[in-house]
């Protein structure tokens, strides 16, 4: 599973070859991709190694060889979508139930981060029954798993699946799914305050991320929860 960043990047990286023989250089997959610094191009191209779609050629610059492309450029594209979670042991919140005989299957989107924001994924990783009573009639949904540990005190845990209600229009103390920068996606509190945003944390070993509203996409609100034993 690729997300759009890491999708894009490849693409760019494939035409690039095609094109010239030769991989661009960090600057040029920095401006391509519209990122402020050649970080966010380090960690890319780590994620694509590691889904083995680069190879990154020792000691020598601007080495990389593409080993393989993903069906999801050749059929089409996709919108990102996900999450950002972490774990405890708190109850669940009042929101979640257990799964009941009269369910709809709804696309598990991938892993959110509750905690330090993982890159947003936005294929599906498998699907989850959900009781209808957690859906909005007419709305769209999808679930993601937790991973992390940011918003135990509200009762979501590492493991744990949310079930997203896809909007954008969400209130102050909503739990959303952020999109943060267009690459970074996270499960946090929701809070906004004249151009400002605040992603807040359910643990206190975590800090409020206050961003500008136009670093922040709410991709959806927390309607529901399943959770395993």
């Amino acid at each position: 599973m690729l997300t759009r960043k890491q999708r894009d990047l490849l693409e760019f990286i494939h035409k690039r070859v095609q094109r010239d023989g030769v991989p661009p250089s960090f600057d040029e997959m920095k401006e391509a991709l519209d990122l402020r610094s050649k970080s966010g191009i380090h960690r890319l191209i780590t994620a694509l190694e590691e889904r083995g779609f680069i190879r990154r050629l020792a000691h020598r610059a601007r080495a990389i060889e593409i080993v393989k492309m993903p069906e999801a450029m050749e059929s089409g594209g996709f919108t990102p979508r996900v999450i950002d979670g972490d774990r405890p042991d708190a109850p669940p919140p009042s929101g979640a139930m257990p799964v009941a005989a009269t369910a709809t299957d709804l696309p598990v989107m991938g892993r959110i981060a509750a905690g330090t924001p993982i890159e947003a994924i936005s294929e599906v990783a498998a699907h989850v029954a959900v009781p209808q009573q957690m859906l909005s009639s007419g709305r769209s949904h999808y679930a993601l798993e937790v991973r992390g540990d940011s918003m135990i005190e509200a009762g979501i845990n590492d493991g744990d699946i949310v079930v997203i209600e896809e909007s954008s229009a969400v209130d102050n103390g909503d739990i959303v799914v952020a999109l943060v920068e267009g690459h970074e996606a996270t499960l946090k509190r929701f809070r906004r305050s004249g151009g400002m945003i605040a992603l807040e944390a359910a643990n206190p070993a975590y800090e409020t991320r206050v961003l500008r509203e136009d670093q922040v996409a709410v991709q959806g609100k927390l309607v529901g929860l399943i959770r395993t034993y």
